[in-house]
């Protein structure tokens, strides 16, 4: 059974940083895909980015582009979504996920997720 476990949001000011990290365990991570999605109250889910585990392609959504870097430590079985210059705007629970299709962009994509962190921007 794969189980994800996200850790490191909290409270921050506008225009600070956070890093966020999601610790994968259950089976070997090879051609997976590993993806961050976020929920802010009365929105849908929304794809922020996603890394694949062996090449370490990337993928951002707009929301992330510029601001924020996906990364994966394979030794650790780790994935990192760094956030810089935060906005109120980004406040929202994060989840990551995993799954092995080709597409990453979407919900559908992957079979396992996290139980979600809270990323909370003052203003």
């Amino acid at each position: 059974q794969v189980r994800l476990v996200e850790s490191g949001g909290g409270l921050v000011q506008t225009g600070g940083s956070l890093r966020l990290s999601c610790m994968a365990s259950g089976r070997t991570f090879s051609d997976d895909a590993m993806g961050w999605f976020r929920q802010a109250p009365g929105k849908e889910r929304e794809f922020v980015a996603a890394i694949r585990w062996s090449g370490g392609d990337t993928f951002y959504g707009d929301s992330a582009k510029g601001r924020f870097t996906v990364a994966r430590d394979k030794a650790k079985s780790t994935g990192y979504l760094q956030m810089n210059r935060l906005k109120p705007e980004d406040t929202a629970v994060y989840y990551c996920a995993v799954g092995l299709r080709d597409t990453v962009v979407g919900v559908e994509a992957y079979d396992y997720w996290g139980q979600g962190t809270q990323v909370t921007v003052s203003s």
